[in-house]
């Protein structure tokens, strides 16, 4: 602990000039004619009374009111009136702890001068160098912390500060620190700077961290903008290929649904064919089971029917028994073009034996087309 106050602006107790007024009347006194006893102890009273009232002060609202024992600190006084020991065994300072102070970290750099500014340059992030400058506004908030606890206020928040800094950007990316989180690295920087300053106890608060300028250096600040224009062309393809995608995929997925459901349908389609087919297949089968001529027969006669729906000659059966003998037709118009030969007709695999107690169909005459 330091027993000599650092430098600043404190004031000094309104009690030194109270000693000094004493001292001048004790010096007045003793070059003073022959007083009687009772103007001796009146004159002792006075200068008592102007002794005890040393031991009165005030600490102005913007103030605080750092006591003082034989030049110890013993105690921090806030606004108000308060009484210490008389004069001079206690003492009273009132540094300002309402001013707001302010230290500027780096300076400018001079143009043309690539060595300027080197002292500020900081790693990144990611691992590449940076220039930082800042602005710290501080105030006292223990004035005895302040005045005897830290050997040269403000070099010590300065140091405190750049450290603070360098520890905020080491951890942030170069693009970040240079865009969007300037205000996040403003804020990380004070509240480590406060907490530094606390494990000191320095009696200062730290009001406001500005970040004012970061950038690459001169010396590689044009190869620097030439990476950031290459990765804006970056991000800009980027930004294309994903708004194509958007839009492609979205359609993509569209039409595989529907080529999913087109192919449901189908399938449903032709699942419920086949199974109406093979109930109509099984139905004739058991038909077939329980009568089995009658339902051939019936079978032998559709056939021929969707045969001869589709033929172009006409059939005459002209005996009357069967197909044994078929006398061919053509009409004119056919046998002007070619001479038409006799179709060859095989009788059907299934007929009706003549003693068979089912009457054979009555021959049919006419054109079936």
């Amino acid at each position: 602990m330091t027993e000599t106050p650092a430098p600043g602006d404190p004031e000094p107790s309104q009690s030194s000039g109270l000693g000094a007024l004493l001292r001048e009347g004790l010096a007045r006194l003793a070059r003073a004619p022959r007083l009687g006893r009772r103007g001796v102890w009146l004159l002792v009273g006075v200068v008592v009374v102007a002794w005890l009232s040393t031991s009165i002060y005030r600490v102005q609202p913007d103030e605080q009111g750092v006591v003082l024992r034989f030049g110890r600190w013993i105690d921090t006084a806030q606004p108000g009136l308060h009484i210490h020991l008389p004069y001079p065994i206690d003492t009273v300072l009132f540094p300002k702890v309402t001013q707001i102070n302010q230290i500027q970290l780096g300076n400018l750099p001079a143009p043309g001068d690539p060595n300027s500014g080197r002292d500020r340059q900081m790693l990144t992030g990611d691992e590449n160098i940076v220039e930082a400058d800042c602005a710290v506004f501080w105030k006292i908030r223990d004035a005895g912390e302040f005045l005897f606890r830290v050997n040269a206020p403000e070099a010590a928040v300065k140091i405190a500060a750049e450290g603070a800094l360098r520890d905020v950007i080491s951890h942030t990316p170069i693009q970040a620190a240079m865009s969007d989180k300037r205000k996040q690295i403003s804020d990380e920087t004070k509240a480590l700077l406060q907490s530094l300053l606390d494990s000191e106890h320095a009696g200062i608060e730290i009001t406001e961290v500005q970040l004012l300028r970061v950038e690459p250096p001169l010396a590689v600040i044009d190869a620097f903008n030439d990476v950031q224009r290459a990765r804006a062309d970056q991000e800009r393809s980027r930004n294309e290929a994903q708004a194509y995608a958007n839009d492609i995929l979205p359609r993509a997925r569209g039409d595989a649904e529907r080529i999913r459901q087109d192919a449901e349908a189908y399938k449903t389609q032709v699942v419920n064919l086949a199974q109406g087919e093979a109930d109509a297949f099984l139905s004739l089968y058991a038909t077939y089971q329980n009568a089995k001529e009658v339902t051939a027969w019936r079978l032998y006669l559709d056939s021929v029917d969707e045969m001869l729906k589709k033929a172009t000659k006409v059939i005459l059966d002209t005996s009357g028994k069967g197909v044994s003998s078929v006398v061919p037709y053509m009409p004119v118009s056919e046998a002007r073009g070619r001479p038409a030969a006799p179709p060859n007709l095989a009788p059907p695999a299934i007929l009706p034996s003549a003693a068979s107690p089912t009457p054979a169909p009555a021959p049919t005459s006419g054109a079936v087309r």
